[in-house]
C-alpha cells in the first residue's frame, strides 16, 4: 500500500501520540519497525500520519513501550480503528484540507470552546454573513469554490443535531457583534441567528463587553475542541496560510489556561443575549 499523500489532521495525530509514546520509552525508530516485521522506514510512515495502523498493532507498539495510560491507549485504538468517511470527505479536492481537518475535529470532540474577537464563530455563521466573509477573500475565489465553502461551512452544524451534541462555548468580543459584514440587513440577520443558536441546549455564548477592564487584547482567536482523553485535546488558529494545528502538552496548557481566563471576563450569559439583542435591535 502506497503512503497517504495527504493524511488528515486526524491521522497525523494518530502518528504524533506514537511517536511521542516512542520517544518516552526512549526506544529507537528501527527497533519498533523490526517489531511490526519493517524497518525505520515503516515507523516514521506511521508516525507521520502516512501509513495507517491497526488497533491491534497500536496496543503492540504501546506494550512494547511499556505505556501504562489505558485510556489513552484505548483512545489511539479507536482512532486507528476508524474507517468511516465523514461527510467532509466529499469536498477533498474541492477545498483546502484545512477545512476538512476543522469538520473532522468538531465531529470528534466531546467538547469545543471558541474564542472570536472580529467575526461569529463560522460554525454559526448564517450563509449570507459566510458567503460576505468568504467573498472578501483576496484574490477572489471562483464562484463554485466560494459556493462550496458557504455550503460546508452551514454543513457543520450537524454535530448539533445528534441526540447528545457536544458541549459548545462560544466566547464572542462585542466588537464581532458590530461590524456590518454583507450591511445591515446580513448583519442583523446573522445576530438574530446567534441568539437563536444561545438557546441550543448544549450552547453557550458569551459577550466580552467593550467596558470590560480585564480583557487582555493580546489573546488569540481559536477553537479549542477536548478529545476523549484530555491528552487528545487539539486546538486550532486561523492564518493566513490557513488552519494550524496545536497538541503540544504546554500549548495545550496555555490555551485552556487562556479559555479560563477569558471566561471571567465576559458578561453573564443573560446579558450576553441581551446585548446582543440590544445590538440587532439599533440595526
Amino acid at each position: 500500500m502506497p503512503p497517504r499523500s495527504s493524511p488528515t489532521a486526524r491521522q497525523t495525530r494518530l502518528g504524533t501520540e506514537l511517536r511521542k509514546l516512542r520517544e518516552a520509552s526512549g526506544l529507537p525508530a528501527r527497533a519498533a519497525g523490526e517489531l511490526l516485521g519493517g524497518n525505520q522506514a515503516q515507523i516514521s510512515h506511521i508516525e507521520s500520519g502516512r501509513w495507517g495502523v491497526s488497533a491491534e498493532r497500536v496496543r503492540r507498539l504501546a506494550n512494547f513501550y511499556s505505556a501504562s495510560d489505558v485510556k489513552l491507549i484505548d483512545a489511539l485504538c479507536s482512532m486507528a480503528e476508524e474507517r468511516g468517511k465523514g461527510w467532509w470527505e466529499s469536498y477533498r479536492g474541492i477545498l483546502p484540507t484545512g477545512f476538512l481537518n476543522i469538520a473532522e475535529l468538531e465531529h470528534h470532540a466531546r467538547y469545543l470552546r471558541a474564542f472570536q474577537t472580529l467575526t461569529v464563530p463560522g460554525i454559526f455563521q448564517t450563509e449570507d454573513y459566510a458567503r460576505t466573509i468568504f467573498a472578501g477573500r483576496i484574490p477572489a475565489l471562483p464562484d463554485d469554490e466560494l459556493d462550496a465553502r458557504v455550503e460546508h461551512r452551514v454543513r457543520r452544524r450537524a454535530i448539533f443535531d445528534r441526540p447528545t451534541p457536544p458541549p459548545f462555548e462560544a466566547i464572542i468580543h462585542e466588537a464581532a457583534l458590530h461590524v456590518l459584514y454583507g450591511g445591515r440587513r446580513v448583519a442583523r440577520d446573522q445576530l438574530r441567528f446567534l441568539l437563536e443558536v444561545s438557546e441550543w441546549p448544549s450552547v453557550t455564548v458569551r459577550v466580552i463587553p467593550f467596558t470590560s477592564e480585564k480583557f487582555f487584547g493580546s489573546a488569540q482567536t481559536m477553537l479549542y475542541a477536548g478529545g476523549v482523553v484530555s491528552q487528545l485535546d487539539t486546538v486550532q488558529l486561523d492564518s493566513a496560510y490557513g488552519s494550524v494545528f496545536l497538541d503540544a502538552d504546554a500549548q495545550l496548557a496555555s490555551y485552556r489556561a487562556m479559555c479560563d481566563a477569558l471566561e471571567q471576563v465576559t458578561v453573564g450569559v443573560g446579558e450576553s443575549r441581551d446585548v446582543i439583542k440590544s445590538i440587532a435591535k439599533e440595526l
